[in-house]
């Protein structure tokens, strides 16, 4: 699939500018909980890629009061979701763009993409973005090739812990209300920057080569963790020595009181339901699953969301590595396993390198993305599948790619042959042979 006219993903359209980028966002915010009101102040410093008559931002179900640019009021429309403010772009200008807005937010939701965006809770809010929700709570460049820095401001009630999708710089209270700042210095998509508010009490967790927390409701205690939570450190050192280095300052889960089908990943920071601490495996697999990402999605992101794959496909494998190191399984019984389970499902929809927005996060995206980086490693051997990944990583770290990026990493480092083993998983809808090892 090809971009439409004005630049937009075509998985997400009408979101995203591709005629400018935000290189920063400066959020200062305010909530009151009872009644669900947002009220917004967002300074974007933008960068002009290509010549333009206007500007165009995200924001969807709030509602903007004034725009400025640099510094000066100016006009603005808002229409079906879309900031437009007329004026001249120069190709590589800079210029700041800010706007007070408020409102009460919730979330955007399509047909084939479902609801996502800033949701309250029974008490408190969560915001799960991906694909199209970043919108919901500021104005922005929703598009998941333009990442920037963030510092965020939030001024909610005592007695709530805001959570954001950054390294926490303090906190200050002034009346009835108190300040959380965050700062978010390595570049963030719009899709993976997050708050999370609740009555909650953070728990540190030792034992990781950088700072590990959950934050969770104040009935929870470090032994409810057992078993479940408290495994994050062993998680991160064990996929710091497959993939090197995590690549941001901390990791940090959010429980919240509620219980979530799903879920919710953004940058550093993982939430869950209540209903995920337990000690059972399907909630193990997904505590691996979102750390995982960190590396894989949030670090290195899909430049476009046609490439889901290149997410979902090594995070579901992560899974299998993990209860392979944990000894609930091996990664040759889960690629058994799923191969089969695939095989009795349809193939003829799904081309995994395009899945469509309306498969996008189908279960057969994950699994089959498994197994074909099951198939390379075969293919390749430990020693130099995982030396290849780590370079992988390492070259694009706090990047954006694609699949053509991923077979050119592939090509360079292992040869045409190892590109092409690939072909058929990702381009072709026939599901390939299970990759096992060739016996002698």
């Amino acid at each position: 699939m090809s971009a439409t006219a004005t630049g937009s993903d075509p998985y997400v359209p009408r979101h995203g500018d591709s005629n400018v980028e935000v290189l920063h966002y400066d959020l200062n915010l305010a909530y009151r909980v009872e009644g669900n009101r947002l009220d917004g102040d967002a300074t974007l410093t933008c960068r002009v890629l290509e010549e333009a008559d206007a500007l165009h931002l995200d924001l969807h179900g709030l509602h903007p009061q004034k725009v400025f640019v640099d510094g000066r009021a100016h006009g603005f429309t808002h229409l079906r979701g879309r900031l437009t403010v007329k004026l001249p772009l120069s190709l590589g200008t800079e210029l700041t763009v800010r706007v007070k807005y408020s409102g009460k937010p919730r979330p955007v939701s399509t047909r084939a993409l479902g609801s996502a965006g800033w949701e309250e809770l029974e008490d408190g809010v969560i915001v799960a973005a991906q694909p199209h929700g970043a919108p919901t709570w500021f104005p922005c460049n929703d598009r998941p090739d333009n990442k920037a820095t963030y510092a965020i401001t939030l001024s909610a009630p005592p007695g709530y812990t805001v959570a954001v999708s950054g390294e926490l710089q303090g906190t200050s209270r002034k009346g009835n209300a108190v300040t959380w700042s965050y700062q978010q210095t390595v570049p963030m998509p719009t899709y993976l920057a997050t708050v999370q508010i609740g009555r909650y009490r953070t728990l540190e967790q030792a034992g990781a080569p950088v700072p590990v927390r959950t934050i969770a409701p104040r009935e929870l205690s470090v032994a409810d963790l057992e078993g479940s939570f408290a495994l994050q450190p062993a998680m991160l050192t064990f996929f710091t020595g497959l993939f090197g280095d995590y690549p941001f300052a901390s990791y940090t889960a959010v429980i919240t009181e509620d219980e979530l089908e799903i879920p919710l990943e953004s940058q550093g920071l993982s939430t869950f339901g209540s209903n995920f601490v337990d000690t059972a495996w399907e909630s193990v697999r997904l505590i691996a699953h979102e750390l995982s990402h960190q590396w894989f999605g949030n670090s290195v992101t899909l430049e476009r969301w046609q490439d889901i794959w290149l997410h979902e496909g090594f995070a579901c494998y992560c899974e299998w590595l993990w209860a392979e190191e944990s000894g609930v399984s091996t990664v040759r019984a889960e690629v058994e396993k799923h191969h089969t389970l695939l095989a009795d499902l349809p193939q003829d929809d799904l081309q995994l390198a395009d899945p469509g927005p309306a498969l996008m996060f189908d279960d057969r995206v994950y699994k089959r993305g498994a197994l074909a980086v099951h198939a390379l490693r075969l293919h390749l051997g430990d020693a130099r599948f995982f030396e290849i990944i780590r370079g992988w990583l390492t070259e694009h770290r706090a990047g954006s790619v694609t699949t053509e990026l991923f077979l050119e990493h592939v090509r360079r480092e292992a040869g045409e042959e190892t590109a092409a083993l690939l072909s058929p998983w990702l381009f072709e809808t026939a599901l390939p042979p299970c990759p096992v090892p060739v016996r002698a």
